[in-house]
C-alpha cells in the first residue's frame, strides 16, 4: 500500500463575499443569524456549471475554509476560547480557534439559490455564513441531515456559554443610515454581542464595520444602544 505523503497542497476554489471586511463582529458560529447575505464566487478554473449540478436541490451545505486573518507558522496545544471568558485554557482540538495547525474552518450554512452570471459562473447565494469577506474556500459539500444531524450530541464546554441575544436600542434617524437590504442582518449580529467576552465596560463606544457603514455602540448589561451611523 503506498504511504500518504506527510503534506498536500490545496487549491482555493472559490472565494466567499460577506459584509464583514474585519474580524471584529462575525458572528461565533455559522448559522446564529440567518439574515446575512453571501455570495461564494468560484476561481477562474472552477466556473464550470457542471460542478455544481445536482446542488440546488439542497438546502444547506458545508464550507470548508482557510482562517485567512489568522495563519501562523506555529501552533500551541492549548488556546483560552473567548467564551469562557479568555482565561481558560483548553485543547485546541476541542475548539474551534483560528489557531491551529492547519487553519482550516467548517462552516454550515444555508443555500439560498445558485445564480449563474456570465462573467463569473455560477454564483452560490448563502445565508448565515461567519466568514470574513474574501475569506478562500477549499472544498463545498452538501449538508446531508441524515447523517449530519445528531441531536443528541453531548456539547462539551461550549454548554455552559449558551448563545445569548441583547435588546437592541436602535434610534430610527440612525437605521435610517442604513440599506434596506441590510438592516435586519446588521441588527442580527448586534443582537449577538459582536464583544469580546471579557469586555463588559458600559462606558466603551465599540465600533464595527459592516458593508458600506461603521457602526458605533454601547452595551450596557443586556442593553446594546447603537449610538452612531458613518459611512466608509
Amino acid at each position: 500500500m503506498p504511504t500518504a505523503p506527510e503534506e498536500m497542497t490545496l487549491k482555493v476554489i472559490a472565494h466567499i463575499h460577506t459584509a464583514f471586511p474585519t474580524k471584529f463582529g462575525i458572528p461565533r458560529q455559522s448559522g446564529l443569524v440567518d439574515e446575512l447575505r453571501g455570495e461564494v464566487i468560484f476561481t477562474p478554473e472552477y466556473r464550470n456549471a457542471d460542478a455544481v449540478r445536482g446542488l440546488e436541490d439542497f438546502s444547506h451545505i458545508w464550507l470548508v475554509w482557510q482562517f485567512s486573518g489568522a495563519v501562523r507558522d506555529s501552533w500551541s496545544p492549548t488556546v483560552r476560547p473567548p467564551r469562557l471568558g479568555g482565561n481558560t485554557r483548553m485543547g485546541v482540538f476541542a475548539t474551534r480557534s483560528p489557531f491551529r495547525p492547519n487553519p482550516l474552518g467548517l462552516s454550515s450554512v444555508r443555500l439560498e439559490g445558485i445564480e449563474h452570471r456570465p462573467d463569473v459562473g455560477p454564483v452560490l447565494i448563502v445565508r448565515g455564513a461567519d466568514l470574513m469577506d474574501g475569506t478562500p474556500i477549499y472544498d463545498i459539500k452538501p449538508y446531508i441531515p441524515y447523517a449530519d444531524c445528531h441531536p443528541d450530541a453531548a456539547e462539551g464546554f461550549t454548554g455552559q456559554t449558551q448563545f445569548h441575544r441583547l435588546q437592541v436600542q436602535f434610534p430610527p434617524e440612525l437605521l435610517a443610515q442604513v440599506p434596506q437590504a441590510d438592516r435586519a442582518a446588521l441588527t442580527g449580529v448586534l443582537a449577538g454581542d459582536p464583544r469580546p467576552s471579557y469586555q463588559h465596560d458600559p462606558q466603551r463606544v465599540y465600533g464595527m464595520e459592516f458593508g458600506p457603514v461603521e457602526v458605533h455602540f454601547t452595551v450596557d448589561g443586556e442593553v446594546l444602544t447603537v449610538t452612531g451611523i458613518a459611512r466608509r
